[in-house]
């Protein structure tokens, strides 16, 4: 095994141990480990695979709830929608890989994660995909937009399954570090839900799809788990670390999607395992401690497409499209068949094995790669030293040193001589040009896709029982907030994400997320994470939204700077009727302009602008302390809007023509946002300045109505503040003496501001 460029440096070190965790495997081995137990060791014990540095905190996280199946733990968070129907969802990071190669970085994220949701039985019916890159005006930044927008539409669009929403961020930040998150959502009737764990002595491990390669070797290692050393991007985004990025195949995947299922429908399948990070080291260490039992594998069985492959290699590989299945040996042969006429290769690696007993009895499952079935053993270690027993770090915690400062620098009040017209005009921006690359209308099912504050789709599909329900996702997340109180930013991200999904009618029922920080050895980036566990944990507890999965992306810096916290929330929501599109954030001609919800934000500077897109990007100050957040006036709110929307889409008369959350850009630019998507402008009054026009925080709705009165009386019942500020009418839209711009102009600004930030960096 090629060990490190420093022939003198011991191997542990170059596979990303540490001298410590080196002496514990020793003490669990109870001997010095061979080079494939290492290897073994050096993978699962990696930041990506074990958590070793957020575990701890995580734990604080709330993960249960009434309708919860699965929480995290497993391969997908799993909630019980009704009518005999599961939801499962989960988000991942594939970052470091599409910061290298951008294109099968990308792709293979979307990949893992559809394996991710078919390995619990569900169809993948939906991915969203939350992007951020450094400032557009760069060429290489243009070269990463590129590549990783074709991976998704490639992957996705040829698998077959619809890319309905997800976000676009540029910032500074990510110049070097693009971050890559790809969430997806899946279906299943109840009684399909299968785990990830092996069962029953004698009974047989087979790997289903992709033969194994040299790609994606190291992946959660070398790539995942240490940051960048490069300060300009490139010196250490070399072709050396290159064949440490998967290739991905979705014709393949495609198959193996139908083979699975059907599997399952047959029950044909105990347990099934994707290979994903890790590969083969990681499914079979998982499978048999979740199931407490042991496994034997024969390395030599394993289909290969490269000569010469060691064991360490086909053992740690990702190569992508590939399953373990747990079969009974009676099954195998109905197996093979289905197999064969999806044409996806399943081929005998191992099989389950009795657990020895431990010192109190309990058992210990050992996973023994073998040169051949009966053959010599090369590596013996405990399955759960792998999958469960990896170090677990107290890592030190800072704050950062100018906090201080930062928070007492407030930008509310200098913004009050911005004009209006342009910064709105600097705000709008629709990145169609990027989602229109997508196909998000697979399986019909998608009633409200990209561009909207949420997804929403029929919850349908083939092998489900006929439901007339439908979910909503959202994908959120605000770095600028986080980048100054990383506690209440991810709490408002939460609340975020709670007030999209409302805009469709639904009622978030859970979240994931995706936590993309820094470097874990940096007290200042754990002290971040530490505040945005325990900021996510308040809003779901205060919500009552339970955390049902999730992942960590660290070591997201280059040349010892971190990335701004960037913790993403993914939340899943239901409808209990979706016969009817609900209304859209285009208004309409004689419709009155109605603000629901709390116009001030709790806290101590009224309509303050710390971390908003104006102060950021406009003003260039990143500093201020943010608002407090009133959960039970912020959930009173959302649940009077999903009440209100989902009249609608139960295909009832409801007294809304249209609705926007009030997000990113505040008040202004959702008003901008709805002339555009209504082409036609509105005469507005009542805004209090500057300062309410871009200040952001959840919980506030614009919506337009032919009934004040009517909506008045429900906002009264609901206890939701209602404000009326003008009419839909005419080509231009007017906000007291602040804005007076013509719809035209807004729509044109709107279009070319993506496209010509990005081609100006190829200029």
């Amino acid at each position: 095994m090629a060990s490190t460029e420093n022939p003198a440096e011991p191997l542990h070190r170059a596979l990303g141990l540490t001298d410590v965790e080196f002496a514990d495997i020793k003490t669990v081995l109870g001997r010095d480990p061979n080079p494939l137990e290492l290897a073994l060791f050096g993978v699962m014990w990696s930041e990506h695979c074990s958590y070793k540095s957020s575990r701890i905190h995580l734990k604080r996280l709330p993960t249960e709830g009434p309708t919860v199946l699965v929480g995290p733990g497993e391969n997908a968070g799993v909630v019980d929608a009704g009518d005999g129907i599961a939801v499962a969802i989960r988000i991942e990071s594939h970052n470091h890989p599409s910061a290298i190669e951008p294109h099968q970085g990308a792709a293979t994220g979307v990949g893992g994660i559809l394996r991710d949701i078919f390995t619990m039985g569900a169809r993948p019916l939906a991915v969203m995909d939350p992007l951020f890159f450094g400032e557009p005006n760069d060429a290489r930044q243009r070269w990463l937009v590129d590549g990783v927008v074709s991976g998704i539409s490639n992957y996705g669009n040829s698998v077959g399954v619809p890319t309905v929403g997800g976000e676009l961020t540029f910032d500074r930040c990510y110049q070097t570090n693009p971050l890559v998150n790809v969430l997806c959502v899946g279906a299943l009737p109840v009684e399909r839900l299968v785990l990830g764990q092996a069962s029953g002595t004698g009974n047989l491990a087979v790997l289903l799809g992709s033969s194994t390669g040299r790609d994606g070797i190291g992946g959660v290692s070398v790539l995942a788990s240490a940051g960048f050393d490069g300060a300009d991007g490139a010196a250490s985004l070399d072709d050396a670390k290159r064949p440490s990025v998967q290739v991905g195949d979705p014709y393949e995947e495609k198959r193996l999607i139908e083979a699975c299922l059907a599997l399952l429908d047959d029950g044909l399948v105990i347990g099934i395992q994707d290979l994903g990070g890790a590969g083969l080291a990681c499914a079979t260490s998982e499978t048999a401690a979740r199931g407490r039992v042991g496994m034997d594998v024969d390395v030599t069985a394993i289909p290969r497409r490269e000569p010469g492959m060691e064991p360490w290699e086909v053992m740690t590989s990702e190569s992508q499209e590939r399953m373990l299945a747990i079969v009974t040996p009676e099954s195998l042969p109905k197996v093979e068949e289905l197999c064969a006429r999806w044409e996806v290769n399943a081929t005998v690696i191992g099989k389950v094995t009795e657990p020895e007993k431990d010192a109190n009895g309990e058992p210990i499952g050992q996973l023994r790669i073998r040169n051949g079935f009966d053959g010599e053993i090369l590596a013996d270690v405990p399955a759960a030293a792998l999958a469960d027993e990896a170090p677990l770090y107290e890592r030190p915690l800072a704050e950062p040193k100018n906090r201080t400062a930062m928070l007492a620098d407030d930008p509310t009040n200098d913004a009050e001589g911005l004009d209006a017209n342009d910064v709105i005009l600097s705000l709008v921006t629709d990145p169609a040009m990027v989602y229109r690359q997508y196909d998000h209308q697979l399986f019909l099912n998608t009633v409200i896709g990209p561009g909207a504050d949420a997804a929403l789709l029929r919850l349908a599909g083939p092998g489900l029982p006929v439901s007339s329900k439908g979910m909503a996702l959202s994908t959120d997340s605000n770095p600028r907030w986080c980048a100054l109180d990383p506690r209440r930013g991810t709490a408002a991200t939460v609340a975020e994400g709670m007030a999209n999904v409302a805009c469709t009618g639904a009622s978030a029922v859970a979240v994931v997320n995706c936590l993309n920080f820094g470097n874990p050895e940096h007290p200042e980036v754990m002290w971040q994470l530490s505040e945005a566990v325990d900021g996510m944990s308040e809003a779901c507890l205060a919500l009552g939204l339970p955390v049902i999965g999730g992942n960590v992306s660290l070591y997201n810096e280059s040349a010892g700077v971190d990335i701004d916290p960037t913790p993403v929330i993914g939340t899943l929501a239901l409808l209990e009727e979706l016969v009817a599109r609900p209304p859209s954030l285009g208004w309409s001609e004689g419709e009155s302009v109605v603000l629901l919800g709390a116009r001030e934000a709790s806290g101590t500077i009224p309509f303050s602008l710390a971390g908003t897109q104006v102060a950021v990007d406009v003003m260039g100050r990143r500093c201020g302390t943010l608002f407090d957040i009133d959960y039970a006036t912020h959930a009173a709110t959302c649940a009077l809007i999903s009440s209100l929307v989902g009249e609608h889409a139960s295909g009832k008369d409801g007294l809304l023509g249209s609705v926007h959350d009030v997000g990113g850009g505040g008040l202004g630019v959702a008003l901008a946002e709805m002339a555009i998507a209504g082409n036609v402008g509105a005469s507005l009054s009542g805004v209090h300045g500057v300062k309410e026009l871009f200040c952001e925080h959840p919980g506030r709705f614009v919506v337009t109505t032919n009934d004040v009165a009517a909506l008045q009386t429900r906002a009264n019942e609901a206890g939701v503040a209602l404000s009326v500020l003008g009419t839909v009418g005419g080509t231009v839209l007017s906000i007291e003496s602040l804005v007076e711009t013509k719809v035209s102009a807004l729509s044109e600004r709107s279009r070319s501001a993506l496209s010509d930030a990005l081609d100006a960096a190829s200029r």
